[in-house]
């Protein structure tokens, strides 16, 4: 007979597992995979390309439309260099808290609802909890996808999708998008002396980087103040991350390349952002270059992509969430997560989950025991919900 566990029991087994990004997720997936098992619950892997990542779908309950998915992500940030005061993968509870690394960031969303895996068998669900784990989301929501066109190739008719990020339990239905991407620059070596001898990819670098600032300063200076992202900027942003290039002082530099990332609320296309850029370039810097060295070249590419989440007009993840929350206000946020690549595949989706998102990523960071509690409560409420 499966052995029953609390919903910090889980909790406190997931964060156990070291599923930093850069670290395969595997043990993790197999041990929710087990524990499913034992109830009579079988789950499918979908892994990544070289096996050594997979996300999670598994349906308690029967197999039939109308159900609600419970989306969460298995990976956490890095705790290198963090001053934490405990070990980071140990929960610990002080204070009315649970310190550990994805405590709110966010395994403790779908650690409470495995944990009533026995409840919703009990309860004869009448509707479907598809759980739906996923890998890679802290580096660009890699993972979702696959699983996503799974379940479209399959036909799944959810009644709606709720993504368990942390919300402090309010219902979220519009996050900005993020398109992330890598500009490198070839330009032509000379001494420093010479500077009519050489391209410079450096300083061309420099020209593009102020080109980007310059496009979210006129989406700054149009945006409105009394915007739904409140306090977080309600306009799209670009942001240059990280910049390298050159091997010494006297030499006018060959390469450059820089990593940039454009946020963008859900009525603009990023695409937009990137073309004018890209006109930017070829019309206005390369050909300079070009007529002091013809093999100066700027390219770039999309090195990740994460869709925007909006609004939906009576939507129906939206107005259940109401129902199980009792909450009638919803919320937009400057961060991404996948729920806005289920809505892009024509699924009802919001964000929802326990947690404060300005504790993520953090050293200590903690979810408080309140929250937990809330969190059992919903996903209990939703189990009546389903077994009407």
């Amino acid at each position: 007979m499966a052995k029953k566990v609390t919903p910090i029991e889980m909790i406190e087994k997931l964060i156990s597992f070291d599923t930093v990004s850069r670290n395969s997720n595997l043990d993790l997936i197999d041990y929710v995979a087990d524990y499913l098992a034992e109830y009579g619950v079988k789950s499918q892997k979908i892994f990544n390309d070289d096996g050594t990542k997979a996300n999670l779908f598994a349906t308690v309950g029967p197999d039939i439309d109308g159900g609600v998915v419970l989306s969460g992500h298995t990976d956490v940030v890095p705790v290198d260099g963090q001053p934490w005061d405990t070990d980071p993968f140990t929960v610990v509870e002080k204070d009315g808290k649970l310190f550990g690394r994805g405590t709110s960031d966010m395994k403790s969303f779908y650690a409470i609802a495995l944990a009533l895996v026995p409840e919703m068998i009990a309860k004869d669900i009448k509707k479907p909890i598809h759980f739906a784990l996923s890998y890679d989301e802290e580096i660009g929501c890699l993972g979702s996808p696959r699983m996503i066109e799974e379940m479209v190739t399959k036909g799944l008719k959810p009644r709606a999708v709720i993504v368990g990020e942390p919300t402090m339990m309010d219902i979220v239905t519009a996050h900005k998008g993020i398109m992330g991407l890598r500009t490198k620059v070839t330009g032509r070596e000379a001494h420093s002396s010479l500077v009519e001898d050489g391209v410079s990819a450096v300083m061309t670098a420099t020209r593009l980087v102020n080109f980007i600032a310059d496009m979210m300063a006129e989406n700054r200076a149009k945006a409105d103040p009394i915007n739904a992202y409140a306090p977080s900027p309600g306009y799209t942003t670009l942001h240059v991350g990280v910049i390298k290039g050159g091997t010494a002082m006297n030499i006018i530099s060959r390469e450059c390349e820089f990593l940039w990332d454009i946020r963008y609320i859900s009525e603009d296309d990023p695409q937009a952002f990137v073309d004018r850029f890209n006109h930017y370039c070829e019309t206005e810097i390369l050909p300079a270059m070009r007529e002091i060295a013809p093999e100066c070249n700027i390219e770039t590419e999309v090195v990740s992509a994460t869709s925007a989440l909006g609004p939906e007009i009576n939507g129906e993840a939206e107005m259940l969430c109401k129902v199980l929350t009792g909450k009638n206000d919803t919320l937009s946020v400057s961060y991404a997560a996948e729920a806005g690549q289920f809505q892009d595949a024509g699924f009802s989706t919001v964000i929802c989950g326990p947690g404060s998102i300005g504790i993520a990523h953090q050293p200590n960071e903690y979810i408080e025991l309140e929250q937990v509690q809330l969190s059992e409560t919903f996903i209990r409420k939703l189990i009546v919900e389903l077994a009407k």
